[in-house]
């Protein structure tokens, strides 16, 4: 027994030593019964030696019982022995209280059923039995010497009796190792369901890949943090439906498909998961995402659970939009290596060109031959700011991001540009920019600048404050510097290939500019983006209006000197 108590684990081992706390509670019960029983009818038992043995027994058998509650619950050890004295002493004393009872048919056989059945159900089989069999004995020889002095014969019903708890104690003692053996492989299994569940949750919380549980009608139960970043919903509480938010409608119309035709089980979908109407203003910078798109590699899978009387099913997400981006990055990339190549060959020839038409202009002089001469003229000018725009992009200069005061750079910057296309004072607005250092190489932002105005002279109505420059901080506590001019702003179907090199809405344009201006920015750990921001005006349902701008939100900042 006590091999088989220390090979179990310790909830098991728990369970017995509470057993035992039960049975000492009904042994303290048993015994304050015995009492009232006594005090009620002291007549009704016919004691061979007087009342006052019944009583003494009973105290007695009071005191055990506190004694040995007390015991078990301040020493935890030594089980067995604890177990055999008390079930020792249950047999002790139930027996003295029924030889004076007067044997069998005083009826007190029966609490030998109390201490039998906890032998059974804590001790190993074989001592159970044997305590069973000293009580058939012991109430056959009390039967035995009951008839030798004269009394009635009870041999048969004291052996009836003593076969009925041999019985009783066998059955207990089965079903009570079959109990423990199911207490003990659940208690296992449950610490296998509670490992596996940490495993799947760190697993989860780790992959790449978005995974969502959804139910037959396609309401979410559960999502991992890829999931919710994909989705849009980082931060958000997923207890809804996938057709209750129209971003999210691509993927329900694929679910709604999968389930209606199990071999569809991989689908392409696009979203725009900063759409929803109720998650548009909560912060500047989300609305500002509204027109990114994800593409996401959307895969259905059914749990398996028959008989749960439920439906589950897994829908994992893979998006696709960086291994597209890697793609076009390598497209751009051997497309660069070969126009550099070009350039470089190209440069030679257009020199050539742009020296003979000025030694042509020298001698004709006709307006027609003028005329020609400026148009071929223009167009080498524009091819060589091709030229030199590739050969930039080919050089992988290192930038010299030492911190740069932002509020002298801008005004310096301003001022020469107004200069330079002999702007009216009051076209561009600079507010006041705060005192703070950002890192940026001079020169490289310079650049990048000069093509965000020039853009904005395009396009801007040349009025007072139709192209403003300001500077402001973000929430996670970095400077923005944002352009903006009163033009007709840039449409979501432009926006996608803005930064795209060659792309151009203007004839006149090289489609390099703003691409050369962003790879500038990354170059300086910064970000150059257009966004669309809400403003102070509003629309006449009061509604805020949106306007585009570009912004550059620098890598960190810190306070000016």
């Amino acid at each position: 027994m006590v091999a088989r108590l220390h090979s179990l684990n310790s909830d098991s081992r728990a369970t017995f030593w509470r057993s035992l706390d039960a049975l000492n509670g009904t042994r303290v019960v048993i015994a304050i019964v015995l009492l009232i029983y006594q005090s009620l009818d002291a007549r009704a038992i016919p004691l061979l030696v007087g009342q006052s043995v019944y009583l003494q027994a009973c105290l007695g058998y009071l005191l055990l019982a506190v004694a040995f509650v007390l015991v078990t619950t301040y020493l935890r050890q030594r089980f067995l022995l604890q177990l055999l004295t008390q079930i020792a002493c249950d047999l002790a004393i139930i027996s003295l209280l029924y030889i004076g009872a007067g044997g069998i048919r005083s009826g007190l056989a029966i609490l030998y059923l109390f201490p039998l059945a906890g032998m059974a159900i804590l001790a190993p089989l074989m001592l159970a039995l044997f305590s069973a069999s000293l009580v058939a004995l012991f109430m056959l020889g009390a039967s035995v010497w009951h008839l030798w002095t004269g009394g009635e014969a009870t041999m048969l019903p004291s052996g009836l009796f003593g076969a009925s708890l041999l019985s009783v104690v066998v059955v207990v003692n089965r079903m009570a190792a079959k109990l423990i053996g199911q207490e003990e492989l659940a208690v296992q299994r449950g610490v296998e369901i509670g490992v596996q569940q940490a495993v799947n949750r760190l697993v989860m919380s780790h992959m790449s890949d978005g995974i969502v549980v959804v139910g037959a009608g396609g309401e979410v139960h559960a999502g991992n943090p890829s999931a919710q970043q994909m989705l849009g919903l980082a931060g958000f509480d997923l207890a809804t439906r996938l057709s209750d938010m129209p971003s999210l409608l691509p993927i329900a119309q694929a679910y709604d498909e999968w389930h209606a035709d199990r071999s569809l089980a991989t689908a392409f979908v696009t979203i725009k998961p900063y759409t929803d109407p109720a998650l548009q203003e909560i912060t500047a910078a989300w609305s500002a995402r509204r027109d990114m798109v994800s593409h996401l590699k959307v895969r259905f899978a059914s749990v398996d659970t028959e008989g749960l009387g439920v439906e589950r099913s897994v829908i994992f997400l893979q998006d696709v939009t960086g291994i597209e981006n890697q793609a076009q990055e390598l497209k751009l990339a051997s497309m660069g290596r070969l126009t550099a190549s070009i350039a470089h060959e190209v440069r030679n020839p257009l020199s050539a060109i742009g020296h003979a038409t000025s030694l042509l202009t020298e001698d004709l002089t006709a307006p027609v031959h003028v005329r020609l001469l400026k148009i071929i003229g223009d167009n080498v000018a524009r091819v060589n700011r091709m030229v030199e725009d590739i050969l930039q992009l080919s050089r992988k200069v290192q930038p010299h991001c030492e911190p740069l005061a932002l509020d002298n750079f801008l005004a310096e910057l301003v001022a020469e540009f107004e200069e330079t296309h002999g702007l009216a004072p009051d076209i561009i607005d600079l507010q006041h920019a705060p005192k703070a250092m950002v890192r940026f190489d001079p020169l490289h932002l310079r650049e990048v600048v000069l093509n965000l105005l020039n853009n904005a002279v395009r396009y801007a109505s040349a009025g007072p404050a139709s192209i403003r420059l300001f500077v402001v901080t973000d929430r996670m506590r970095r400077m923005e510097l944002h352009v903006q001019d009163d033009g007709p702003g840039i449409s979501p179907e432009v926006r996608a290939h803005l930064f795209e090199p060659f792309y151009t809405t203007s004839s006149k344009g090289t489609g390099l500019g703003l691409y050369l201006a962003r790879e500038l920015c990354l170059n300086n750990e910064a970000m150059l983006d257009y966004e669309y921001r809400f403003g102070s005006d509003q629309h006449a349902d009061g509604s805020r209006k949106s306007s585009g701008r570009f912004v550059i939100t620098f890598a960190g900042a810190t306070p000016k000197q």
